[in-house]
C-alpha cells in the first residue's frame, strides 16, 4: 500500500486547509452529522514527532457527539513545511498559529482541550491567553512549564538540541520520528504500517526542519528563545485549578516521566490521573481503548468550569 492509500485509510476525514502566514496549514474539523448541535469542541494539539494521526480514533470516538477540532502544527503531518527563511520555527509562532486557526473557526466557548507532548506547551499557551474558553483539560504525557528541577534534560535530547550529529541523525536519517515510533508504545507496539504512517510525513531532509527545530526549541535557562512564553504559560496556569481535568500518563516515558506527573499534580491537584505502569509516550497509541474510554466518560461527566466556581 503506498503512502496516500495507508494515510487515507488511518486518517478518513476530509482534508481542511487553513492559510496563516502564507503558509497553508492542515487540520480537521469533525462534528454530529444533520442538525445535530454538537455539545462543545474538543481541541487537540499533538506534539514532536507526531501529527493529527494521534488523535484519529479520539476523533472517531467524540465525533457523533461533538466538534472535534485537530491541526498539524507548520512543519508537521500535511501542513507546509517551510525553511527558516519562511518561517520562525518557535512556541510564540506556533501558539499564534493555533490561536489564528480557532479565531477563523469562531472557536470562543466550551472547549476540551486535549495537549499530548508540545502540545502542552502550544495548547495551554493559547489556553492562557483564553481562560474563559476552556471548560476541560485532558492532559497526556506533556508539560506547559519548565523541565523539572528533579528531571534533567535526556541525553538523546540534549544530543539532538546541540550538536551537528543530532542534527545530521534528525534531518538525515529521520532518527527522531523513527525511534519515537519504536520506542513510543511499550504495552503495544506499533506495527509496520502505523511507524511508517507516523514517519511518512518526515520523507526529507527539507520535510524534517520542525522534528529538529522542536527539540532545539526547548528552553533550558533565561535568554533561550521560548524562556520567557514558557514562563508565562507557567505562571498562568494557577487559574485552571478549578477547571475539571483528567491526567492520563504512561509511566514509561523516558522525556515525560513521573517527574513530569508530579509536576501536574501540584499545579492541578484536582485533576483525575489515571497512570499506567506499562505504557509509554504514545499513550493513545498503547493504552488506546482504556484512555479514550476515560476521555469520553470525563467529557460527558465533568461539570462545566463555572459550575465549579459558583
Amino acid at each position: 500500500m503506498d503512502n496516500h492509500k495507508m494515510l487515507d485509510s488511518l486518517l478518513p476525514f476530509k482534508r481542511r486547509f487553513f492559510n496563516h502566514g502564507g503558509h497553508n496549514i492542515h487540520f480537521i474539523d469533525e462534528g454530529p452529522e444533520g442538525d445535530v448541535a454538537p455539545k462543545g469542541t474538543v481541541v487537540m494539539v499533538h506534539g514532536n514527532p507526531s501529527w493529527t494521526l494521534y488523535y484519529r480514533n479520539l476523533i472517531r470516538a467524540l465525533k457523533g457527539e461533538y466538534r472535534c477540532i485537530a491541526m498539524d502544527n507548520v512543519g508537521c503531518g500535511l501542513s507546509d513545511k517551510p525553511d527558516d527563511s519562511r518561517y520562525h520555527y518557535t512556541l510564540t509562532s506556533r501558539i499564534g498559529d493555533l490561536e489564528a486557526l480557532l479565531a477563523s473557526l469562531n472557536v470562543t466557548e466550551k472547549v476540551t482541550l486535549v495537549v499530548h507532548d508540545w502540545g502542552g506547551m502550544i495548547g495551554m499557551g493559547w489556553a492562557t491567553k483564553y481562560p474563559d474558553a476552556i471548560e476541560r483539560l485532558v492532559i497526556l504525557n506533556t508539560a506547559a512549564f519548565h523541565l523539572p528541577a528533579t528531571k534533567p534534560l535526556p541525553l538523546r535530547l540534549k544530543i539532538c538540541r546541540d550538536t551537528w550529529l543530532g542534527t545530521l541523525l534528525v534531518r538525515g536519517f529521520n532518527a527522531f520520528a523513527g525511534l519515537a515510533s519504536v520506542i513510543g508504545c511499550k504495552r503495544n507496539p506499533m506495527n509496520a504500517e502505523m511507524r511508517r504512517a507516523y514517519v511518512a510525513p518526515f520523507n526529507s531532509w527539507a520535510n524534517r526542519i520542525s522534528t529538529l527545530r522542536f527539540v532545539q526549541d526547548i528552553p533550558l535557562k533565561p535568554g533561550d528563545t521560548a524562556w520567557d512564553e514558557v514562563s508565562r504559560i507557567e505562571q498562568s496556569l494557577a487559574q485552571f485549578t478549578r477547571v475539571p481535568t483528567l491526567i492520563c500518563w504512561g509511566l514509561k516515558d523516558f522525556v515525560f516521566d513521573r517527574h513530569f506527573l508530579t509536576v501536574w499534580q501540584e499545579k492541578l491537584p484536582q485533576a483525575e490521573v489515571h497512570a499506567f505502569e506499562d505504557c509509554g509516550h504514545y499513550i493513545l497509541e498503547d493504552a488506546s481503548d482504556e484512555v479514550i474510554a476515560h476521555i469520553e466518560r470525563f467529557v460527558a461527566a465533568s461539570a462545566p468550569a463555572e459550575a465549579l466556581a459558583s
